[in-house]
């Protein structure tokens, strides 16, 4: 049995692999979502993030399908103690940005679609800089006395930000960030490497990176010559015309070989190993992709092997 890894300072112990649900709604279906939660806690996982906005951006969808899917999901499986939901806050059509009035009547939409009277992990998504720390923390310590949110968290926020909402929460004594979720992979490392990493360090924050994967590139499936059906294509493929997306394929497939592991399994693996992850985020659509990604939580890579990798991204 894998064993779970404790979530910053929080009670939370959570699955080396959180599951994304950006794709519930958008490109997998109920039944394929369904099938692709079912797969990932009956290998252990317990750990699903998605946002109220997923999947918005699609036509005809209206932001919250995602929750929507999680949420019956759960309700038919009668299994909400056992899974660890993370959800955010500031995208949503009719709930943009971090006024208190937004996060608090966000949050009760949220609670809906999900059909639960509480949220295990309540991200910021994007940072609203023009809205003082002291109203976002404000609100947010509103629901977590109030019972809604155990734990809070924030994403796509600077380190000065964040280390002011941090200073401004400990001085106040009020809710205080446990996570930063925070865009990073092995191609995109300048993205949290340096100020913010050093603040989930120095604050005991546990970082639980979006883009794992690199929209796909680091599945290696992308190859010069190559044809990928997929709808974020696009944006892996531009990383083969880079130097360094060609030189981390290089390392992932020597270092792949070496354990007859996935490329996506390694990939993770390297970022599961750095200093203050806890847990990578991957989605699936279909059950057959989610093998790769579930390795991770028992391929460990070594000393060797992880600096090959940390130079080959340099």
């Amino acid at each position: 049995m894998t064993s779970l890894r404790k979530l910053g300072s929080s009670d939370l112990e959570v699955f080396p692999l959180a599951l994304g649900g950006n794709v519930f709604g958008w490109t997998a279906d109920q039944e394929q979502s369904f099938a692709v939660l079912d797969a990932y806690t009956a290998a252990g996982g317990n750990f699903v993030d998605t946002a109220d906005s997923y999947s918005a951006w699609v036509e005809g969808n209206q932001g919250g399908e995602s929750e929507t899917i999680i949420g019956k999901w759960i309700k038919e499986r009668g299994n909400r103690s056992d899974v660890v939901i993370a959800t955010k806050v500031s995208q949503h059509p009719d709930y943009r940005g971090l006024s208190a009035a937004n996060i608090k009547a966000a949050a009760d939409a949220s609670l809906r679609r999900l059909g639960t009277d509480h949220i295990d992990l309540y991200y910021t998504h994007f940072d609203q800089p023009e809205v003082p720390v002291e109203e976002i923390i404000g609100a947010l310590d509103e629901l977590v006395r109030a019972g809604k949110v155990r734990h809070i968290a924030a994403s796509n926020i600077s380190a000065e930000r964040l280390q002011e909402s941090l200073d401004f929460s400990d001085r106040e004594g009020l809710a205080r960030y446990v996570a930063l979720q925070p865009h990073y992979n092995l191609v995109s490392r300048d993205t949290y490497e340096g100020g913010l990493e050093n603040v989930a360090e120095r604050s005991g924050l546990a970082a639980v990176p979006y883009y794992a994967l690199a929209s796909g590139f680091l599945t290696g499936k992308y190859r010069p010559g190559a044809t990928v059906d997929s709808a974020r294509a696009q944006g892996a493929a531009k990383h083969l015309e880079t130097e360094r997306g060609q030189k981390v394929l290089t390392a992932l497939d020597e270092v792949a070989r070496a354990h007859d592991a996935e490329v996506a399994t390694v990939a993770l693996a390297w970022l599961a190993a750095q200093p203050t992850v806890t847990a990578p985020i991957a989605s699936a659509r279909t059950v057959e992709q989610l093998p790769a990604l579930l390795g991770v939580a028992e391929l460990r890579l070594t000393e060797e092997e992880l600096g090959k990798l940390t130079r080959a991204s340099a």
